[in-house]
């Protein structure tokens, strides 16, 4: 399981440093594993794409609470998207998980954020939940397969100017598990 010290670090590196890493959500006895290939960086109040640039609200309040909790809200009334909280409590800073490769237990799409919760049976009831718990939880990759990160604007933020073509979109290159080339 990773330590709450990994996510007590610069978003940016947290968001780079998950690729590869695999989600775990215990469902009825098992184990859902998915290894993240996509990521979104978040960095707070003053990156007009993030939540938080809205202040704390009761939305937000996990965003601005300790770092290793997800985040999860409801998009379009339809879909929930999984983050997951980094740096000091008040930052307001997240990463958000895009895509999974399927590794054990997923039969579902995995390809996009919504996708991605609905296979892994993430849902708002886990909003605030700690990632340090055996029911939800990150770990590193029992064997660590070598890859190329890129880097591209983040999807679907064009509201929020200059914030939108920053690089803090986070890829493992060619997987064919990403929510969009």
């Amino acid at each position: 399981m990773l330590p709450r010290a990994f996510y007590n670090r610069d978003t940016t590196i947290v968001a780079r440093e998950l690729l590869g890493m695999h989600l775990v959500h215990v469902v009825d006895g098992t184990a859902r594993v998915g290894r993240i290939v996509e990521t979104e960086a978040y960095l707070g109040p003053h990156d007009l794409a993030a939540h938080s640039s809205k202040g704390l609200t009761a939305r937000t309040r996990v965003m601005f609470g300790p770092p290793g909790h997800a985040y999860v809200y409801l998009v379009y009334g339809l879909h929930c998207c999984l983050n997951v909280v980094t740096e000091g409590a008040g930052s307001g800073s997240a990463v958000l998980l895009r895509a999974l490769e399927p590794v054990a237990g997923v039969d579902a799409r995995t390809r996009g954020p919504g996708l991605l919760c609905r296979a892994m049976g993430i849902d708002r009831r886990h909003d605030g939940a700690d990632l340090l718990s055996p029911a939800l939880h990150l770990v590193a990759a029992p064997v660590a397969q070598r890859c190329t990160v890129v880097r591209g604007p983040r999807v679907g933020v064009a509201y929020a100017g200059h914030w939108a073509r920053r690089l803090l979109r986070f890829c493992i290159k060619d997987s064919p598990w990403l929510s969009r080339p």
